[in-house]
């Protein structure tokens, strides 16, 4: 039978008090039934061959990367875990001497004396037991932080490579997601608990050896102990990793919520437009959906459990009833009736830790898969190899006949779109917002790959190189500007070591040295306040400095998208007198809404909806007297209003 999640619970009864506003539940949409079921219908066939058929692809997948982590603690790990078991198999047969003797006929001294021997062997075997396995735990425990690095420099070395593209995909941040919130941290959980496995694999062979050399019939009796838990612990799994992978869209809703409600950055603007109330009333209809959702969970694995236990307890029943059998019926001796009691004993014990390790192995599996499918995934994003050198610098870059499509969007962003930037050239794309500009810039600067057309520096077609090699030779001066919570110096030279003399000379050119003078260690101040002795910058501060970051790159092409965005009149001329004279020699492309900026471009386009409309110089443009000469107008009248 499936395991149908509940429905979400309503949320759009609002509580006591609070404002009737809809639109919070409006927003909900993420939580709706149609994503459970695809997956649902993938977990709903998961039984005792499924977990056969696939444990042994989670076991390889786990020892590859324990082996990539550490081969000799992984060797350490599983010779050390035979030998345990060897051990123990040992110990139990040394038990049937111990017993035979003392079940004996004659003196209990002589008994005692006879079993000497026997008694010698099972305690080096337990004494060689509890040291291999505490050498095994050791090599275990200095496997797992190996591990959890391995996995997390592949999972964020692959983000920090993917094309950007993929970060507007909304199924590469769901798979993103599951693979940062669980399937990282599951790694070193899978290898352990492989171990763990493992380990129970080899106590069970050991003890079944026993078992069966006292009695085959005692092995499938044993089995069928703990037949039920298996069928309860696996049940289990398949509900919770069901549920779980369907709140993932609501899980990351709420994370977006609490981040509103708690970051610095959204604090002003809370209070000012007085959003608590509003976000606390989104917050609570998706963690209560998410609630019930959990505590019907906790219902139906806890009925699971107790059924699994209590046929379990029936099985153990049987398995004593058949062993008293035989020794009614004088087909097994006292004594290894008694060496199958411990060896049932054991069993039972491995057994249990077996369906223990093996429900956790495919539980977290699960998880652990999700991040091995999103590496996946991100590889195929990436190119291995490209045919062309990247150029260090041009004569003429061309973009011909360039179509971009946002993932998700029916409409494309660009729709063959073609410019030419010369050596030298002062270029500037014009438009209203939404046009296309942004994008371009990003195609042009390697970030995007065209949907269709080229982009070329010369001869060479930017499809053909390695982007990032390319972006060594491009400087970005962006609007959304990141501000990184490193010291100043980080900040302008972005891990770069060009020396002292450049890192102050792009500063001086871009007015942030004026920045760092002020603050109080200098270039060594860190520029996040949630840092001790860190500092905080206003927006125009911030500006200057993303200004110098673009300037200490000394690249050939420097593109400036809206660098003035944050300063004030003053500031702005200021800026775009300094963007010309470091612009002497080299190539800029300027993105911005003030028209007044680029009168003195060599070129300029004007982009709508995604198509060139007008190009040329403003003189000309001006006298076309089309979209270009209407919004320098709209500005110049505000001016000199």
């Amino acid at each position: 039978m499936a395991d149908t999640p509940p429905k979400p619970a309503s949320p759009t009864t609002p509580k006591q008090g609070a404002s009737p506003d809809p639109s919070p539940a409006a927003e909900l949409g993420e939580l709706s039934l149609s994503e459970w079921h695809a997956h649902i219908g993938k977990m709903t066939g998961i039984g005792f061959l499924t977990i056969a058929r696939r444990l042994p692809a989670l076991v390889s997948q786990a020892i590859r990367l324990a082996w990539l982590a550490s081969p000799r603690d992984t060797v350490i790990t599983i010779v050390l875990s035979l030998l345990a078991g060897v051990f123990t198999a040992f110990g139990l047969l040394a038990t049937t001497g111990v017993l035979s003797a003392l079940f004996a006929a004659g003196p209990t001294p002589d008994r005692v004396v006879a079993a000497l021997p026997a008694l010698v062997l099972v305690g080096a075997a337990g004494t060689l037991r509890t040291l291999t396995q505490a050498g095994a735990g050791w090599a275990q425990s200095r496997l797992d932080p190996q591990v959890s690095r391995i996995a997390e420099e592949r999972l964020y070395g692959l983000t920090s490579q993917v094309g950007l593209a993929a970060f507007d995909d909304p199924d590469f941040h769901d798979a993103l997601q599951r693979a940062r919130s669980r399937g990282v941290a599951m790694a070193d959980v899978v290898v352990g608990t492989t171990v763990n496995v493992l380990t129970a694999i080899i106590g069970i062979l050991a003890a079944a050896g026993v078992l069966g050399v006292l009695h085959p019939v005692l092995v499938p009796l044993l089995v069928l102990a703990v037949l039920p838990d298996a069928w309860a612990a696996i049940r289990s799994a398949r509900m919770r990793y069901t549920t779980m992978y369907a709140l993932i869209p609501a899980s990351r809703r709420k994370w977006i919520i609490a981040e509103l409600l708690a970051e610095r950055e959204a604090a002003a603007e809370v209070r000012s437009f007085t959003m608590r109330g509003f976000l606390m009333r989104m917050y609570d209809a998706v963690a209560t959906a998410e609630q019930s959702i959990l505590l019907s969970l906790a219902r139906r694995q806890t009925f699971t459990k107790i059924v699994g236990e209590g046929l379990g307890g029936v099985g153990t029943a049987l398995v004593y009833v058949a062993l008293g059998l035989l020794l009614a019926l004088g087909a097994m001796p006292l004594a290894v009736a008694g060496t199958a009691v411990l060896a049932i004993r054991s069993g039972q014990t491995y057994l249990a830790n077996l369906m223990y390790a093996t429900n956790r192995l495919y539980e977290e599996g699960l998880y652990f898969t999700d991040f091995l499918d999103f590496c996946a995934d991100a590889e195929g994003r990436l190119r291995s190899e490209y045919p062309g050198q990247a150029p260090e610098t041009f004569e003429r870059i061309t973009a011909e006949d360039v179509v971009f499509t946002y993932p998700g969007s029916g409409t494309p962003a660009l729709q063959g779109v073609s410019i030419r930037i010369d050596r030298g050239e002062v270029i500037a794309l014009v438009g209203e917002n939404g046009s296309g500009k942004t994008t371009l810039a990003k195609i042009l600067s390697g970030l995007y790959g065209p949907d269709s057309g080229s982009v070329r520096w010369d001869g060479t077609d930017l499809a053909d190189v390695d982007p990032d090699r390319l972006r060594h030779h491009i400087a970005v001066i962006a609007q959304d500007h990141t501000r990184w919570p490193l010291t100043a110096r980080h900040n302008i030279s972005m891990g770069t070591d060009k020396g002292e003399a450049a890192l102050i000379s792009a500063a001086e050119v871009a007015g942030a040295d004026q920045v760092v003078a002020e603050l109080p260690h200098g270039y060594s101040t860190l520029l996040d306040r949630r840092f001790k002795d860190g500092q905080e910058l206003s927006g125009g501060q911030w500006q200057r400095i993303a200004v110098a970051r673009g300037f200490h790159r000394d690249a050939p092409l420097l593109i400036c998208d809206e660098p003035t965005a944050a300063l004030d009149a003053r500031a702005e001329h200021a800026l775009f007198e300094r963007i010309r004279r470091h612009a002497d020699g080299r190539t800029v492309l300027l993105i911005t809404h003030r028209l007044a900026s680029v009168r003195y471009a060599d070129r300029i386009y004007v982009l709508d909806h995604g198509k060139v409309i007008e190009e040329g110089t403003h003189d000309r443009l001006m006298e076309v007297d089309g979209l270009y000469a209407d919004l320098y107008g709209l500005q110049a009248a505000a001016y000199s209003a």
